[in-house]
C-alpha cells in the first residue's frame, strides 16, 4: 500500500476516498498513515474512522456497530479492540499546524513514513479567509486586514511539509474564491501555484527551515479537469463536483503536484459523468419532522402549527406571488399531512435505507439502520416559510427568491425593503430541488438551515446531518461524533469522499506510470 499523509484533515473526507480505492486484486491501494486535525470533535470522528480502517471491510467488529447504535461508548469500543485502537490513535493526530513545532511535525511524519519517498500528501488548508463569502462578511470591518489573517498563510505549512519530506505526489484542495483573492497586491492563486512549483524557494522566503536533508525538488502542477499543467486559464483548476457523479454542485480548486524526478508521468483527467439529482440519495431515508423551538414540541403540536397556516393572512397572499397552483398544492399538503412515523429521527434509527444511486458505496448491510438522522427545531414562522418554499419548488422546480414569498412570511429585518429592491439575500430560504444536484453543502448548514430546506413539504424542515452527508457522499457507516452543530460543520467542511476516490484513481495511475505501485 502507498502511504498517505492527510493534513487539515477535518473528519477525513479526502482520506476516505483514498482509503476506499482498491487494486485489481482487491487490496487497498493507499494507507492513511497519519491524519492531522486541530478541531477536537472532528478529531474524534477521524480517530473512529481510522479505527474502522484497521479492519478488512468484511471483518469490522460488531462492537463498532454497537457504538453507532448507541449501545456502547467509544472508550468501550477501544477497550474491546486495544491493538487497533492504539494504531488509530497514532494515525489520527490532534494538532494545530503553525502552533505545534515544525520539529514535532517532522518527527511524526518521519515515524509514519519510515524511509520511503514514494508517498502522497493530501489536504486543504483552512479556507475561510480565501472564500468570497468570508471576504464579503469582513468587508465592513475596518480592523480586519486580510493580509494579516493567519488563515491566508496557512498554506505555507503545507509547503513546509512538502519541503521537509518531498512527497512523490500531492493533492491540494481549496475554495473557488481562491481564484479572485489577493495577497500583497498579487493574485493568491498565481502566488500559490508558483510556490507549489518551488516550495523550497517559497518557504525560504518566509524565513523557515527547508530541505533539511539536502534535497531540493521542483513540482509540476496539474489541473484535474484537463490533465494539463496549470499555466493557462485559472478556471481549469476548478473541479465542479456535479460533473463527476456527486449529487451536489460543489466547486473547488484542486491541484495535483508531481515531483520533478517523475518527469515521465502524465496524469489523467477526471472523467465526466451524468448529473445525479439530490433526491436519488435522499428519498430512501426515513421521513422525519422538524421540531418546534421556543414552544412546547410534540407530534400534535407540530401538526397543529402547520395546519394553522390555512388561517393566516400569508396563505391568501400566495395568489399574488406564488400563483394559484402553489396555493392549491399547499392546501392539499396541509389536508393530507400527518406527523411522520419516526418523529424527529435520532442518532441511530433501525430502518432499511438504500439510495437509488451508488448503493454499494453508501450501504453497509451490517449497519442495518441510519445514523446521525435527527432534526433540529425551528421557530413557528420558519416552519411556514419552509412549507411554502417546498410547495413553491414542487410547482415551479426552482427555489423561491425573497420576492416570491408572501409579504407576511418575509423575515422581520430592518433592511428587508432594501434587500427586496437590490436582490441581495434573495435566496435567504433555499429549497433543494429534487431533480437537480443539491447546492453546495458548507459549514453554514450548522447555523439555521434556511439554505438547506428539504424538498418534501410533508416533512417541513432543514436537512439532517445524514442527509448532508449523503449529498457529500459519505458512506452510511461513517459516524460523525460530537453535538449536532459540530457534526454539520464537519460534513460541510469535507471533500466528498466519492470525488476523492476518483482523484485517488488518478494518483494511483500516475504512480503506476512511475513504477511505484
Amino acid at each position: 500500500m502507498i502511504p498517505v499523509i492527510d493534513i487539515f484533515a477535518g473528519p477525513g473526507g479526502i482520506g476516505e476516498g483514498f482509503s476506499a480505492l482498491e487494486t485489481k486484486d482487491g487490496k487497498s491501494a493507499f494507507n492513511i498513515q497519519l491524519s492531522i486535525e486541530k478541531d477536537p470533535v472532528a478529531h474524534l470522528t477521524l480517530r473512529l474512522r481510522s479505527f474502522f480502517r484497521e479492519f478488512n471491510r468484511q471483518e469490522v467488529p460488531s462492537a463498532y456497530y454497537d457504538l453507532l447504535r448507541g449501545r456502547i461508548t467509544q472508550d468501550e469500543l477501544f477497550d474491546k479492540h486495544a491493538r487497533e485502537s492504539e494504531i488509530a490513535k497514532k494515525k489520527a493526530w490532534l494538532a494545530t499546524l503553525g502552533v505545534v513545532s515544525q520539529r514535532t511535525v517532522r518527527e511524526r511524519i518521519d515515524a509514519a513514513l519510515g524511509s520511503t519517498d514514494k508517498w502522497v500528501l493530501i489536504g486543504g488548508p483552512p479556507c475561510q479567509a480565501y472564500s468570497l463569502a468570508g471576504r464579503s462578511r469582513n468587508s465592513g470591518n475596518n480592523e480586519y486586514i486580510p493580509e494579516k489573517d493567519i488563515r491566508q498563510r496557512l498554506y505555507l505549512e503545507f509547503l513546509q511539509i512538502i519541503g521537509d519530506h518531498w512527497p512523490a505526489i500531492f493533492i491540494m484542495e481549496n475554495v473557488k474564491g481562491l481564484l479572485s483573492a489577493t495577497l500583497d497586491n498579487q493574485r493568491i492563486f498565481q502566488h500559490i501555484v508558483e510556490d507549489l512549483g518551488d516550495p523550497a524557494r517559497a518557504v525560504r522566503r518566509e524565513n523557515r527551515t527547508i530541505h533539511r536533508n539536502g534535497r531540493r525538488h521542483l513540482y509540476r502542477i496539474f489541473s484535474l479537469v484537463t490533465s494539463t499543467e496549470v499555466n493557462g486559464s485559472l478556471n481549469d483548476s476548478v473541479v465542479k463536483a456535479e460533473n463527476y457523479g456527486i449529487p451536489q454542485a460543489r466547486h473547488r480548486v484542486i491541484l495535483l503536484g508531481i515531483r520533478d524526478d517523475l518527469d515521465q508521468v502524465r496524469p489523467k483527467a477526471l472523467t465526466k459523468q451524468t448529473s445525479i439529482p439530490a433526491f436519488k440519495v435522499l428519498s430512501d431515508l426515513p421521513a422525519v419532522r422538524s421540531g418546534l423551538s421556543k414552544v412546547k414540541d410534540g407530534q400534535q403540536a407540530w401538526l397543529d402549527n402547520l395546519k394553522d397556516g390555512l388561517n393566516r393572512r400569508w396563505f391568501d397572499g400566495i395568489l399574488r406571488v406564488g400563483g394559484e397552483k402553489v396555493q392549491n398544492h399547499l392546501k392539499r399538503v396541509l389536508k393530507e399531512i400527518v406527523p411522520p412515523e419516526y418523529g424527529r429521527g435520532g442518532e441511530f434509527m433501525s430502518v432499511t435505507a438504500e439510495p437509488g444511486y451508488a448503493r454499494e458505496w453508501f450501504v453497509d448491510r451490517k449497519l442495518d439502520g441510519v445514523c446521525n438522522h435527527s432534526t433540529r427545531g425551528h421557530m413557528s414562522k420558519d416552519l411556514h416559510r419552509y412549507l411554502y418554499a417546498a410547495c413553491f419548488a414542487t410547482i415551479h422546480t426552482r427555489s423561491p427568491s425573497l420576492k416570491d414569498f408572501p409579504p407576511d412570511l418575509h423575515p422581520a429585518h430592518n433592511n428587508i425593503d432594501r434587500a427586496l429592491e437590490s436582490g441581495n439575500f434573495a435566496d435567504r430560504f433555499r429549497v433543494q430541488i429534487k431533480s437537480r444536484p443539491a447546492t453546495t453543502i458548507t459549514s453554514h448548514i450548522s447555523k439555521d438551515g434556511h439554505y438547506y430546506i428539504h424538498p418534501d413539504p410533508m416533512q417541513c424542515r432543514s436537512l439532517t446531518v445524514r442527509e448532508a452527508a449523503r449529498l457529500q457522499t459519505f458512506p452510511d457507516n461513517y459516524f460523525f461524533m460530537g453535538p449536532r452543530t459540530s457534526q454539520y460543520v464537519q460534513v460541510g467542511n469535507a471533500v466528498p469522499p466519492l470525488l476523492a476516490k476518483q482523484i485517488a484513481e488518478i494518483v494511483h495511475d500516475a504512480l503506476n506510470q512511475a513504477g511505484v505501485t
